[in-house]
């Protein structure tokens, strides 16, 4: 561990690169209960009224000396100050979510919280509450500052529309001692520990260098790349032609938030649970044929898991069916295997400051621009969104009539390298589909290609020739209608 806080001999703040905190991150965990239980306390006494501007801008300082106070109570960790950043605002968030103070303070503070061993590529702590409801983050300065500038968009954004997979953040704190400060945000949970996950995938749309490293790869549950995607799943995850529509709008209307704020880098985080593959784990590993029995608990936030976040235009049935979708997208792989998918839009909070942009600049130098993940943010929008939509999602055709089939021979074949499952046989269909795929992300960008060096489009002109954009919005004005949902 680096770095003392003064909480706790040592204690670390940043760069954690091993989880060997285990037992002196136990003072952290303990001064972020004590903080966030007086805070919330002390919020739920002032009157509920409008979020007005200031409020994004307040911060809430309270000392916890370790004999106790008027205010606080005796506690065994060393003395520190605790600060909430723009605790009416955030309250307001909470609200908006469903999110009651009562469960907000059960789920983080009745019970200890849990570390997660596999950190973050920067070195972030996450630690996870006890009914898998909200993750714990460390963060850096820069990141904490830079969330605050962004909770008046963010306010406006999620009046707008609650469903998102945008990161839902329910608080922003920080604990000070020993000179040090530990600043942490309160987000959704993602992925529920009750469901085994076979598969993770951190997406951005970009090749270069967009491989799992070897030391990724050796731990147990390794986050996969881009590269690893394309040859892992070179057929795509097939959806529903309505989940399909969904999540690809959901996307795009993502994208455009934070291409407003010159946000990038962003990932989309691809979890899968593969439905028939875990019926034969759980047979082999009790001589039975049974399915498995576990079930997260419902979660109490509102529009917090994968399908509650682009379930705008999508509704439940279709072309997959599954008994028990546990929050999950339905899904299938070109087996044909049932799938669930847990996704959202992860790493949000990197501005596109002079450092990506000379990032970008030394890179394009020695490489083809275009698969450098650092970009300007529009044209990392353009090519996010082509991506998921073009390789990493596809929809499920609907099956050609038998008299559309006797009439044009050619018509099934053509439509199976487009989009539909593909069998084993159709290998040469499969190479050309892989092929083409990925001359789109690779290649297609160059069509118009922006010039590399750093400067922001007005939105309309940066999404104007989007064929991701031009994909989702043909789409649901003619698929959703037929699909099998809507017959």
């Amino acid at each position: 561990a680096v770095g003392d806080v003064g909480l706790f001999p040592g204690v670390s703040v940043t760069k954690v690169r091993t989880p060997r905190l285990t037992t002196t991150s136990s003072a952290l965990k303990g001064a972020i209960q004590l903080g966030i239980t007086h805070t919330v306390g002390s919020l739920s006494t002032k009157p509920e009224r409008d979020v007005l501007m200031q409020d994004f801008y307040v911060v809430e300082s309270i000392f916890f000396p370790s004999e106790g106070s008027n205010l606080t109570p005796a506690h065994h960790y060393n003395d520190f100050r605790f600060k909430t950043y723009a605790p009416v605002a955030f309250r307001y968030f909470r609200e908006l979510f469903g999110i009651r103070p009562d469960d907000y303070l059960y789920s983080l503070c009745n019970e200890p919280l849990i570390e997660l061993s596999n950190s973050g590529a920067s070195g972030s702590l996450f630690y996870v509450s006890s009914d898998d409801e909200f993750i714990i983050k460390t963060v850096q300065h820069k990141e904490a500052e830079f969330l605050q500038k962004l909770l008046p968009g963010y306010y406006m954004n999620l009046n707008q529309n609650p469903r998102t997979l945008l990161p839902k953040f329910y608080g922003l704190y920080c604990v000070q001692a020993g000179g040090k400060n530990i600043r942490i945000v309160v987000m959704n949970n993602l992925l529920p520990r009750s469901v085994k996950m076979h598969l993770k995938y951190d997406l951005k749309g970009s090749t270069y260098k967009r491989r799992a490293s070897q030391k990724e790869r050796e731990k147990v549950f390794p986050t996969y790349k881009d590269l690893d995607f394309m040859q892992d799943i070179p057929d795509g995850l097939f959806l529903d032609s309505d989940m399909y529509n969904a999540l690809c709008k959901t996307l795009q209307r993502d994208c455009l938030v934070l291409q407003s704020f010159k946000i990038m880098d962003y990932s989309l985080l691809v979890a899968i649970h593969n439905i028939d593959l875990a019926q034969r784990e759980h047979a082999m590993a009790d001589g039975t044929s049974q399915a498995d029995t576990r079930r997260p608990a419902a979660q109490k936030a509102l529009y917090s898991t994968a399908m509650e976040s682009i379930q705008g235009e999508a509704r439940r049935g279709g072309t997959i069916e599954t008994d028990d979708q546990m929050g999950g997208i339905p899904a299938r792989n070109a087996k044909g295997e049932r799938l669930l998918l847990y996704i959202g839009i992860i790493d949000v909070l990197q501005s596109y400051r002079f450092v990506k942009k000379l990032e970008h600049s030394w890179k394009a130098l020695v490489h083809d621009g275009d698969t450098v993940s650092v970009h300007r943010p529009s044209f990392y929008a353009e090519r996010f969104q082509r991506f998921m939509c073009n390789t990493a999602f596809k929809k499920i055709p609907l099956k050609p009539s038998p008299s559309k089939k006797s009439r044009s021979g050619t018509a099934v074949p053509r439509r199976s390298c487009q989009g539909g499952v593909p069998s084993q046989s159709h290998t040469s269909c499969e190479t050309k589909a892989q092929v083409m795929t990925e001359a789109d992300v690779e290649q297609g960008s160059h069509l118009g290609r922006p010039d590399l060096l750093p400067r922001t489009l007005p939105v309309d002109e940066a999404n104007s020739d989007s064929i991701a954009t031009t994909l989702s919005t043909s789409s649901l004005g003619s698929g959703g209608l037929n699909s099998p949902a809507n017959r």
